[in-house]
Protein backbone atom coordinates (compact mmCIF):
# COMPACT_ATOMS: atom_id res chain seq x y z
CA UNK A 1 0.00 0.00 0.00
CA UNK A 2 1.32 3.43 -0.92
CA UNK A 3 1.96 6.22 1.53
CA UNK A 4 -1.11 8.24 2.49
CA UNK A 5 -0.81 11.86 1.42
CA UNK A 6 -3.80 14.01 2.29
CA UNK A 7 -4.69 17.54 1.26
CA UNK A 8 -4.79 20.01 4.12
CA UNK A 9 -8.14 21.64 4.73
CA UNK A 10 -7.90 25.06 6.45
CA UNK A 11 -10.74 23.98 8.73
CA UNK A 12 -8.75 20.96 9.98
CA UNK A 13 -7.26 22.34 13.19
CA UNK A 14 -5.84 18.96 14.24
CA UNK A 15 -3.83 18.63 11.03
CA UNK A 16 -2.67 22.22 11.39
CA UNK A 17 -1.38 21.46 14.87
CA UNK A 18 0.36 18.41 13.48
CA UNK A 19 1.99 20.47 10.73
CA UNK A 20 3.02 23.05 13.32
CA UNK A 21 4.60 20.32 15.46
CA UNK A 22 6.64 19.16 12.47
CA UNK A 23 7.72 22.75 11.83
CA UNK A 24 8.80 23.15 15.47
CA UNK A 25 10.78 19.89 15.42
CA UNK A 26 12.56 20.85 12.19
CA UNK A 27 13.27 24.30 13.64
CA UNK A 28 14.81 22.77 16.76
CA UNK A 29 16.96 20.39 14.72
CA UNK A 30 18.05 22.59 11.83
CA UNK A 31 17.66 26.23 12.92
CA UNK A 32 17.63 26.44 16.73
CA UNK A 33 18.82 30.05 16.76
CA UNK A 34 16.29 31.29 14.23
CA UNK A 35 12.87 32.81 14.91
CA UNK A 36 9.97 30.46 15.68
CA UNK A 37 6.80 30.50 13.58
CA UNK A 38 3.47 30.51 15.39
CA UNK A 39 0.62 28.19 14.40
CA UNK A 40 -1.44 31.19 13.25
CA UNK A 41 1.29 32.48 10.95
CA UNK A 42 1.87 28.95 9.63
CA UNK A 43 -1.85 28.54 8.93
CA UNK A 44 -1.97 31.86 7.10
CA UNK A 45 1.06 30.99 5.02
CA UNK A 46 -0.28 27.53 4.15
CA UNK A 47 -3.47 29.20 2.92
CA UNK A 48 -2.12 32.27 1.15
CA UNK A 49 1.67 32.23 0.95
CA UNK A 50 3.46 35.49 1.67
CA UNK A 51 1.99 37.55 -1.18
CA UNK A 52 -1.35 35.91 -1.90
CA UNK A 53 -0.37 33.53 -4.70
CA UNK A 54 -2.62 30.46 -4.92
CA UNK A 55 -1.28 27.24 -3.49
CA UNK A 56 -2.11 23.96 -1.82
CA UNK A 57 -0.77 22.02 1.14
CA UNK A 58 -0.54 18.26 1.60
CA UNK A 59 0.55 16.15 4.57
CA UNK A 60 1.45 12.61 5.60
CA UNK A 61 -0.64 11.54 8.61
CA UNK A 62 1.12 9.99 11.58
CA UNK A 63 0.09 6.84 13.43
CA UNK A 64 -1.63 8.76 16.24
CA UNK A 65 -4.93 10.61 15.68
CA UNK A 66 -4.25 14.09 14.30
CA UNK A 67 -0.55 13.38 13.99
CA UNK A 68 1.57 14.52 11.04
CA UNK A 69 5.04 13.29 10.06
CA UNK A 70 5.66 15.47 6.98
CA UNK A 71 4.00 18.07 4.76
CA UNK A 72 4.55 20.34 1.81
CA UNK A 73 3.15 23.54 0.35
CA UNK A 74 3.03 24.00 -3.40
CA UNK A 75 2.75 27.58 -4.62
CA UNK A 76 1.12 28.11 -8.02
CA UNK A 77 1.58 31.75 -9.10
CA UNK A 78 -1.24 33.01 -11.27
CA UNK A 79 -0.04 36.45 -12.35
CA UNK A 80 3.61 35.94 -13.28
CA UNK A 81 5.72 32.77 -13.54
CA UNK A 82 2.74 30.66 -14.50
CA UNK A 83 5.08 27.97 -15.81
CA UNK A 84 6.66 27.59 -12.35
CA UNK A 85 5.71 26.23 -8.93
CA UNK A 86 7.28 26.96 -5.57
CA UNK A 87 7.78 24.04 -3.19
CA UNK A 88 8.51 23.83 0.54
CA UNK A 89 8.82 20.32 2.07
CA UNK A 90 9.29 19.53 5.76
CA UNK A 91 9.84 16.04 7.21
CA UNK A 92 9.94 15.48 10.96
CA UNK A 93 13.55 14.69 11.94
CA UNK A 94 12.43 11.45 13.59
CA UNK A 95 11.00 10.24 10.27
CA UNK A 96 13.80 11.21 7.91
CA UNK A 97 15.59 8.60 5.82
CA UNK A 98 12.42 6.61 5.07
CA UNK A 99 11.65 7.96 1.59
CA UNK A 100 8.92 10.33 2.79
CA UNK A 101 10.54 13.40 1.26
CA UNK A 102 11.00 11.60 -2.04
CA UNK A 103 7.35 10.57 -2.06
CA UNK A 104 6.22 14.12 -1.32
CA UNK A 105 8.46 15.52 -4.06
CA UNK A 106 6.95 13.18 -6.63
CA UNK A 107 3.43 13.94 -5.41
CA UNK A 108 4.15 17.67 -5.67
CA UNK A 109 5.57 17.21 -9.17
CA UNK A 110 2.39 15.42 -10.21
CA UNK A 111 0.31 18.30 -8.84
CA UNK A 112 2.56 20.85 -10.55
CA UNK A 113 2.31 18.96 -13.83
CA UNK A 114 -1.48 18.89 -13.58
CA UNK A 115 -1.38 22.68 -13.12
CA UNK A 116 0.71 23.12 -16.27
CA UNK A 117 3.99 23.92 -14.49
CA UNK A 118 7.34 22.81 -15.90
CA UNK A 119 9.73 24.02 -13.18
CA UNK A 120 9.71 23.58 -9.39
CA UNK A 121 11.72 26.03 -7.31
CA UNK A 122 12.51 26.48 -3.64
CA UNK A 123 15.13 27.51 -1.09
CA UNK A 124 17.47 25.43 1.08
CA UNK A 125 19.94 26.26 3.85
CA UNK A 126 23.54 25.40 2.97
CA UNK A 127 24.71 22.07 4.39
CA UNK A 128 21.41 21.16 6.05
CA UNK A 129 19.26 18.13 5.12
CA UNK A 130 17.24 20.11 2.58
CA UNK A 131 20.45 20.94 0.71
CA UNK A 132 21.41 17.27 0.50
CA UNK A 133 17.88 16.35 -0.57
CA UNK A 134 17.95 18.95 -3.37
CA UNK A 135 21.30 17.58 -4.56
CA UNK A 136 19.89 14.04 -4.56
CA UNK A 137 16.94 15.24 -6.65
CA UNK A 138 19.29 16.80 -9.19
CA UNK A 139 18.26 20.39 -8.51
CA UNK A 140 20.40 23.22 -9.82
CA UNK A 141 21.49 26.00 -7.46
CA UNK A 142 20.63 29.63 -8.07
CA UNK A 143 20.83 32.90 -6.17
CA UNK A 144 22.84 32.75 -2.94
CA UNK A 145 21.47 34.63 0.06
CA UNK A 146 22.58 35.29 3.60
CA UNK A 147 20.40 35.61 6.68
CA UNK A 148 21.35 38.47 8.98
CA UNK A 149 20.21 39.22 12.51
CA UNK A 150 20.35 42.48 14.43
CA UNK A 151 20.59 41.84 18.18
CA UNK A 152 18.97 44.94 19.65
CA UNK A 153 20.14 43.97 23.13
CA UNK A 154 23.77 44.30 22.06
CA UNK A 155 23.43 47.29 19.71
CA UNK A 156 25.93 50.07 20.24
CA UNK A 157 24.31 53.01 22.01
CA UNK A 158 23.80 55.97 19.69
CA UNK A 159 24.79 54.13 16.51
CA UNK A 160 21.35 54.23 14.90
CA UNK A 161 20.83 57.91 15.77
CA UNK A 162 24.20 58.82 14.27
CA UNK A 163 23.46 56.89 11.08
CA UNK A 164 20.05 58.50 10.77
CA UNK A 165 21.57 61.98 11.19
CA UNK A 166 24.11 61.24 8.46
CA UNK A 167 21.37 59.92 6.16
CA UNK A 168 19.21 62.98 6.78
CA UNK A 169 22.06 65.25 5.69
CA UNK A 170 22.26 63.37 2.40
CA UNK A 171 18.48 63.35 1.93
CA UNK A 172 17.64 67.03 1.58
CA UNK A 173 14.25 67.42 -0.07
CA UNK A 174 12.81 64.26 1.47
CA UNK A 175 10.68 63.81 4.59
CA UNK A 176 9.52 60.75 6.51
CA UNK A 177 6.05 59.32 7.03
CA UNK A 178 5.08 56.16 8.89
CA UNK A 179 1.99 54.06 9.48
CA UNK A 180 0.80 50.83 11.04
CA UNK A 181 -1.21 48.34 8.98
CA UNK A 182 -2.65 49.08 5.51
CA UNK A 183 -1.15 51.74 3.27
CA UNK A 184 -2.96 55.09 3.36
CA UNK A 185 -4.98 55.60 0.20
CA UNK A 186 -2.89 58.57 -0.97
CA UNK A 187 0.27 56.44 -1.08
CA UNK A 188 -1.05 53.31 -2.78
CA UNK A 189 0.23 54.14 -6.27
CA UNK A 190 3.63 55.10 -4.85
CA UNK A 191 3.76 51.84 -2.89
CA UNK A 192 3.08 49.89 -6.07
CA UNK A 193 5.94 51.74 -7.77
CA UNK A 194 8.25 50.87 -4.88
CA UNK A 195 7.24 47.22 -5.05
CA UNK A 196 8.02 47.28 -8.77
CA UNK A 197 11.39 48.90 -8.03
CA UNK A 198 12.33 45.69 -6.23
CA UNK A 199 12.08 43.99 -9.61
CA UNK A 200 15.74 44.72 -10.33
CA UNK A 201 16.87 42.75 -7.26
CA UNK A 202 18.87 39.56 -8.01
CA UNK A 203 16.71 36.62 -9.09
CA UNK A 204 17.13 33.34 -10.90
CA UNK A 205 17.27 33.22 -14.69
CA UNK A 206 13.81 32.79 -16.13
CA UNK A 207 11.99 34.10 -13.06
CA UNK A 208 9.72 37.01 -13.98
CA UNK A 209 9.58 40.10 -11.79
CA UNK A 210 6.24 40.77 -10.12
CA UNK A 211 4.10 43.60 -11.46
CA UNK A 212 2.29 45.54 -8.73
CA UNK A 213 -0.55 48.04 -8.77
CA UNK A 214 -2.78 49.49 -6.06
CA UNK A 215 -5.33 46.69 -6.36
CA UNK A 216 -2.71 43.99 -5.94
CA UNK A 217 -1.29 45.78 -2.90
CA UNK A 218 -4.74 45.78 -1.25
CA UNK A 219 -6.07 42.39 -2.37
CA UNK A 220 -2.90 40.33 -2.12
CA UNK A 221 -0.15 41.75 0.07
CA UNK A 222 -2.27 43.53 2.67
CA UNK A 223 -4.94 40.83 2.75
CA UNK A 224 -2.23 38.29 3.62
CA UNK A 225 -0.97 40.42 6.49
CA UNK A 226 -4.45 40.34 8.00
CA UNK A 227 -4.65 36.57 7.56
CA UNK A 228 -1.24 36.07 9.18
CA UNK A 229 -2.29 38.20 12.14
CA UNK A 230 1.00 40.08 12.38
CA UNK A 231 1.58 43.74 13.21
CA UNK A 232 3.07 45.52 10.20
CA UNK A 233 4.97 48.80 10.35
CA UNK A 234 6.02 50.95 7.40
CA UNK A 235 8.40 53.91 7.21
CA UNK A 236 8.66 55.77 3.92
CA UNK A 237 10.54 58.73 2.49
CA UNK A 238 8.43 61.28 0.62
CA UNK A 239 9.95 63.28 -2.23
CA UNK A 240 8.70 66.70 -1.18
CA UNK A 241 8.69 68.25 -4.65
CA UNK A 242 6.39 65.59 -6.12
CA UNK A 243 4.64 64.23 -3.03
CA UNK A 244 5.39 60.64 -4.07
CA UNK A 245 7.13 57.95 -2.04
CA UNK A 246 10.77 57.51 -2.99
CA UNK A 247 11.74 54.77 -0.52
CA UNK A 248 10.15 52.52 2.06
CA UNK A 249 10.84 49.71 4.51
CA UNK A 250 8.42 47.32 6.21
CA UNK A 251 8.76 45.20 9.33
CA UNK A 252 6.41 42.62 10.83
CA UNK A 253 6.01 41.41 14.41
CA UNK A 254 4.12 38.24 15.28
CA UNK A 255 2.15 38.89 18.50
CA UNK A 256 2.75 35.27 19.52
CA UNK A 257 6.55 35.67 19.19
CA UNK A 258 7.01 39.39 19.94
CA UNK A 259 10.74 39.23 20.69
CA UNK A 260 11.48 38.83 16.95
CA UNK A 261 10.99 41.33 14.16
CA UNK A 262 10.82 40.14 10.55
CA UNK A 263 12.11 42.49 7.89
CA UNK A 264 9.78 42.93 4.95
CA UNK A 265 10.43 44.75 1.70
CA UNK A 266 12.89 47.63 1.58
CA UNK A 267 13.03 49.48 -1.74
CA UNK A 268 14.14 52.76 -3.30
CA UNK A 269 12.88 53.82 -6.72
CA UNK A 270 15.63 54.17 -9.30
CA UNK A 271 15.13 57.92 -9.80
CA UNK A 272 15.81 58.58 -6.11
CA UNK A 273 18.79 56.35 -5.45
CA UNK A 274 22.04 57.87 -4.25
CA UNK A 275 20.53 59.92 -1.39
CA UNK A 276 21.02 57.31 1.37
CA UNK A 277 17.27 56.81 1.55
CA UNK A 278 17.59 53.11 2.33
CA UNK A 279 19.65 53.91 5.40
CA UNK A 280 17.28 56.76 6.30
CA UNK A 281 14.09 54.68 6.36
CA UNK A 282 15.70 51.69 8.07
CA UNK A 283 17.33 53.74 10.81
CA UNK A 284 14.07 55.63 11.33
CA UNK A 285 12.25 52.30 11.60
CA UNK A 286 14.59 51.15 14.36
CA UNK A 287 14.02 54.35 16.29
CA UNK A 288 10.26 53.96 15.98
CA UNK A 289 10.31 50.30 17.02
CA UNK A 290 12.21 51.16 20.19
CA UNK A 291 9.12 53.11 21.22
CA UNK A 292 6.21 51.01 19.92
CA UNK A 293 7.72 47.51 20.25
CA UNK A 294 10.13 47.89 23.19
CA UNK A 295 10.15 44.13 23.85
CA UNK A 296 11.86 43.43 20.51
CA UNK A 297 15.19 41.67 20.95
CA UNK A 298 16.20 40.64 17.44
CA UNK A 299 15.35 41.42 13.83
CA UNK A 300 15.98 38.98 11.00
CA UNK A 301 16.49 39.85 7.36
CA UNK A 302 17.85 38.17 4.25
CA UNK A 303 20.01 39.60 1.47
CA UNK A 304 20.92 38.19 -1.91
CA UNK A 305 24.69 38.03 -2.33
CA UNK A 306 24.54 40.50 -5.22
CA UNK A 307 22.58 43.15 -3.32
CA UNK A 308 25.69 45.02 -2.19
CA UNK A 309 23.95 48.29 -1.34
CA UNK A 310 21.46 46.78 1.09
CA UNK A 311 24.14 44.56 2.61
CA UNK A 312 26.18 47.69 3.33
CA UNK A 313 23.16 49.37 4.94
CA UNK A 314 22.48 46.36 7.15
CA UNK A 315 26.15 46.02 8.11
CA UNK A 316 26.22 49.67 9.17
CA UNK A 317 23.12 49.17 11.32
CA UNK A 318 24.75 46.23 13.10
CA UNK A 319 23.19 43.22 11.40
CA UNK A 320 25.46 40.17 11.55
CA UNK A 321 25.47 37.18 9.21
CA UNK A 322 23.70 34.20 10.74
CA UNK A 323 24.98 31.02 9.06
CA UNK A 324 24.28 28.77 7.39
CA UNK A 325 23.44 30.82 4.32
CA UNK A 326 20.83 29.62 1.86
CA UNK A 327 20.29 29.51 -1.87
CA UNK A 328 17.51 28.93 -4.36
CA UNK A 329 17.16 25.61 -6.15
CA UNK A 330 15.07 24.43 -9.07
CA UNK A 331 14.42 21.28 -11.06
CA UNK A 332 12.24 20.27 -13.96
CA UNK A 333 8.86 18.73 -13.25
CA UNK A 334 9.45 16.21 -16.04
CA UNK A 335 12.81 15.26 -14.53
CA UNK A 336 11.11 14.33 -11.26
CA UNK A 337 8.37 12.34 -12.94
CA UNK A 338 10.81 10.52 -15.24
CA UNK A 339 12.65 9.11 -12.21
CA UNK A 340 9.69 6.83 -11.58
CA UNK A 341 8.02 6.08 -8.23
CA UNK A 342 9.85 7.18 -5.10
Amino acid sequence: MGMRIERWDPSDSAALQGCSSVRQAVHAADDPLGPPKSARVLAGWLRSGWIGDPGEAWFVPGPEPGGVVAWYRLELPDLENRDRAGLHILVHPAHRGRGIGRALLRHAAERADAAGRVVIGGEVRDGLPGDAFAAWAGATSGVAETLRVLDLRAAAAGNVAELRAAAERAAAGYSLVSWTGPTPEEYLDSMAALANAFGDAPRDTGVEAESWDRRRIRERAEAVIEILGVRQYTVAAVHEASGTLAAMTMLNVDPENPAWGHQGLTAVTRAHRGHRLGLLVKSAMLGWLAVIEPQLERIQTGNAAGNEHMIAVNDALGFAACPPAFHTVELGVKDVLDRGPA
